[in-house]
């Protein structure tokens, strides 16, 4: 949905920018903005997955990112604008994605920002994740601003007067405002407490951009971590900010990459009629966002211009910073490093995967987590998308990589619920679907049958429980074993439901990714795999769904001479018995030989295309 709106709104921007490149020597004020985003504890090099990157791959100069390289990137441009005005701003979600912040906690992302020496940033709602006091000793160490300015802690003694709103910042004889907001769910989606609340994001800057303005500033900055979405709607809705540098959704947007999410920048009109560039910089420590913008007398952008900038290998490490994380992941590597199994292929954990549709690292955790319970009844399984970080490529597996998939420390929960609550918790999971929400649910023991384009609260069309017999519809009164994580027992992304009504629940099971690394060992080597347990009422063929992405695109030659296969084709009155996991899908492609045409077995079984297939039926099949 946003790319549309980017490319229009980048070809606004462009028409706009070829007028202000006509005038840009009239400019009095170039400003040039070095960010990030999402680093989420990445201080070592990452992989091509986003997970942690072998030693071995390093050296091959196979990986990216990593905090020396950052430190390196940051000090070469700024070195290369000494002469010009520079701000480096980190947009949020320094804490979470590694085992150094399983660790230090904040301790160690605070010491490196320090000597990096940023100029503000924005709280990102995973800084609340182990509750306000981590987040205070965070900030107290902190040698620079930290601002979050529609999060309220007047009544939480350990930040109370310790995080304001806005900073403004004098740079080349000008006063530059920086204005943060943090998304206003993140009490769903941290531990922020009961004493922290976080009023509405547009509501919050059309009071506070004023106030900014009145101090002697013309030049506004949202550093915000709400996600690009969210930031579009800001930048339409408020007016006077000049330049919003985003987090939070993770987007990779881009000036010059055609695999892009948008465009670097991507342009909204304001109220105003004003044009407001958005940046951001995908995650993980993986890009640097540089943006240039040129200013006139009254503060007004003339241009703006960059990119994200690729971390790879070709960006050399900080020689101190690299020792300093060896230092610091010496207590740590014996575990990182420790052989638990091995996959067959890559595993699919990336976020767009897992907050959309059923992944296969979804499929992984969830299925594990049955396996470790089912012996106390459990039936049913569901793992919210947001919880899981990372992919995991083919071939060792080591607990490293586990740990980086699951972060969090989560434990495993059980209770019991009834089939009406169950229902509503799969609603909670696909109502935000269109923000790439984390709540999206992967399943085992169960599937259903949701529509994205229906109201959120009415997309789930059906469920359906797994049985020794096959699929069957749940039953609203009945009760059933669940096992999820303690994060989500306990209401986080919105699964109050579990917290209100889940009854004799536990949720002190083993470690969730001790759990999964168990199941992997057990399993070795470990096949992905997808289950056809989420199913997509809107696409054409709604089975299929969760298994289109895995097949190759259909080339021209197989398009040509798919109908003169299906003239070949005769009724020869065979028939195929439906197994566990089977989709219209793989049923043509392996009984078949080609995928696209399960339309020829719908046509001779009088089927609908969004048939919803049981275990044990029997369909005849084109020859």
């Amino acid at each position: 949905m946003i790319a549309p709106r980017s490319r229009m709104l980048s070809a606004l921007a462009g028409a706009a920018s070829l007028l202000a490149m006509a005038t840009v020597a009239q400019a009095e004020y170039r400003l040039t903005i070095l960010h990030i985003n999402d680093l989420h504890s990445r201080i070592e090099p990452i992989s091509k997955y986003d997970g942690t990157c072998s030693a071995e791959d390093d050296a091959a100069g196979e990986c990216f990112g990593g905090i020396a390289r950052i430190k390196t990137f940051l000090d070469e441009r700024r070195a290369a604008l000494a002469d010009q005005n520079v701000l480096t701003l980190d947009a949020g979600d320094q804490f979470q994605g590694s085992l150094y912040y399983s660790t230090y906690k904040g301790a160690a992302a605070v010491e490196f920002m320090n000597q990096i020496g940023f100029d503000a940033m924005a709280v990102g709602n995973h800084e609340f994740d182990d509750g306000p006091e981590v987040l205070a000793d965070f900030i107290a160490k902190a040698q620079f601003p930290v601002i979050s300015g529609n999060t309220s802690v007047y009544s939480e003694p350990a930040l109370k007067d310790r995080l304001p709103g806005y900073v403004i910042v004098e740079e080349g004889g000008e006063k530059i405002g920086i204005i943060s907001v943090l998304a206003t769910d993140t009490d769903e989606t941290a531990s922020p407490g009961e004493n922290v609340a976080f009023v509405d994001e547009i509501r919050y800057l059309q009071s506070t951009i004023p106030e900014v303005e009145s101090q002697g500033t013309n030049k506004i900055i949202v550093l915000s971590h709400v996600g690009l979405r969210k930031d579009m709607e800001i930048a339409a809705a408020v007016p006077g900010i000049d330049v919003i540098v985003g987090g939070h959704s993770h987007t990779y947007l881009s000036a010059s990459d055609p695999s892009r999410a948008g465009a670097y920048p991507t342009w909204v009109t304001g109220p105003d009629g004003v044009l407001v560039p958005i940046v951001q910089a995908y995650a993980y420590s993986k890009y640097v966002g540089e943006l240039v913008v040129d200013f006139d007398d009254q503060g007004q952008v003339l241009f703006a211009e960059g990119d994200t900038n690729l971390i790879d290998a070709s960006v050399a490490k900080d020689p101190a910073f690299d020792a300093l994380v060896q230092e610091l992941g010496a207590p740590i590597q014996q575990l990182m490093a420790k052989e638990i199994g091995a996959t067959t292929a890559p595993i699919d954990g990336d976020r767009a995967s897992c907050r959309a549709q059923e992944c296969e690292m979804g499929v992984l955790v969830a299925e594990a987590m049955l396996d470790k319970t089912a012996a106390q009844g459990v039936t049913i399984a569901i793992q919210n998308g947001g919880g899981l970080r990372a992919s995991i490529d083919e071939g060792t597996v080591t607990m490293g990589e586990v740990l980086t998939v699951l972060p969090f420390q989560n434990t495993v929960a059980t209770f019991k619920l009834k089939g009406a609550d169950v229902i509503a918790a799969l609603e909670n999971g696909v109502s935000q679907i269109e923000d790439g929400a984390g709540r999206f649910p992967q399943v085992a023991g169960m599937r259903y049958t949701f529509d994205p384009k229906s109201e959120p609260g009415s997309r789930i069309k059906s469920v359906e429980v797994e049985t020794e017999d096959g699929f069957a519809p749940i039953d609203v009164d009945a009760i059933y074993g669940v096992v999820s994580n303690n994060y989500m027992r306990s209401g986080g992304d919105g699964y109050k439901v579990f917290a209100t009504n889940g009854i004799d629940a536990y949720d002190f099971g083993p470690g969730l990714e001790q759990v999964v690394a168990d199941y992997v060992a057990a399993n070795s080597p470990y096949t992905p795999t997808l289950r056809g347990r989420v199913i997509d009422a809107s696409a054409n063929a709604a089975p299929a769904a969760t298994e289109e992405a895995t097949e190759p695109e259909a080339t021209a030659e197989a398009e040509e001479a798919a109908p003169a296969k299906v003239e070949a084709m005769v009724d020869s009155g065979a028939v195929y018995v439906v197994k566990p996991g089977d989709t219209l899908w793989n049923i043509a492609r392996q009984q078949l030989g080609d995928a696209t045409l399960y339309t020829k077995i719908i046509e001779l079984n009088g089927l609908s295309p969004d048939v919803t297939l049981a275990i044990g039926q029997s369909l005849k099949m084109p020859q």
